[in-house]
């Protein structure tokens, strides 16, 4: 998306450019789908805000430096909360160390330099550039000084937030740490509800089963009361016949 902007002296710091966060259906999925499952991932870290299409300003004087606004942005050591925009100068000079950005059909080459070129300059430690309509990703570390394209990107497993990206055939998935992939909003309901409605059959099952375990408990009860009155009768016939044959 198109984040590169003008100097207003008017708003030296503005929160918005009355742009929509994506141009299309699909960018905006993705950069939702990313946002939100690296919120779930380090939910219980309270030193790791996370944010999508938010405007960074990495230093105070916004006539040398215009904003940009990463599709989404992690910065580890700042604590999570609400932000109008993220001023690295009041954020302990923590520059966000991870950056995605989901390519749209009006993104120039020149922009997406402008953005490469502002990420290296000012610290970003892994930057990641998905254009799901060509199903095409890059990857770019920091090495010294500086970000580096990787060159071999099959199974990269992120450094920093431990995820495990796979380009297949048709797209991109995204896997956490522990395997498990990245869902949307969509996918998550239906898997949280595929969830809900195994662990009600499960519950079925179980009662089920203890139903039938009841059952043949009071049958076991019931044959051995039945087997002890059986005893009782044949003790009372041998005495009966004991008496007669005296």
């Amino acid at each position: 998306m198109n984040t590169l902007h003008h100097y207003d002296p008017d708003d030296p710091y503005p929160e918005s450019d009355g742009l929509p966060m994506a141009e299309n259906t699909e960018q905006y999925d993705w950069l939702v789908k990313i946002k939100e499952n690296l919120e779930i991932l380090f939910a219980n870290q309270a030193d790791v805000f996370i944010a999508g299409d938010l405007f960074w300003y990495p230093v105070p004087d916004r006539k040398l430096t215009p904003p940009l606004a990463p599709d989404v942005m992690v910065a580890f050591g700042r604590p999570k909360g609400k932000r109008g925009s993220y001023k690295q100068w009041e954020e302990n000079g923590i520059a966000p160390q991870v950056t995605f950005e989901i390519l749209s059909p009006s993104n120039s080459t020149w922009e997406m330099q402008a953005k490469k070129d502002f990420y290296d300059q000012y610290g970003v430690q892994e930057y990641y550039v998905y254009d799901p309509e060509r199903n095409r990703l890059e990857v770019w570390i920091r090495e010294t000084d500086h970000l580096k394209k990787v060159s071999h990107i099959h199974g990269w497993v992120s450094p920093l937030l431990g995820i495990r990206f796979k380009l297949e055939r048709k797209t991109l998935h995204l896997f956490y740490p522990s395997g498990k992939p990245f869902l949307n909003s969509v996918e998550s309901h239906q898997h949280a509800e595929a969830m809900e409605q195994r662990a009600e059959a499960m519950k079925q099952r179980a009662e089920v089963a203890e139903q039938n375990a009841e059952k043949e408990r009071q049958e076991k009860e019931i044959a051995l009361q039945e087997k002890a009155a059986a005893l009782v009768e044949i003790e009372q016939l041998r005495a009966l016949l004991a008496e007669k044959s005296i």
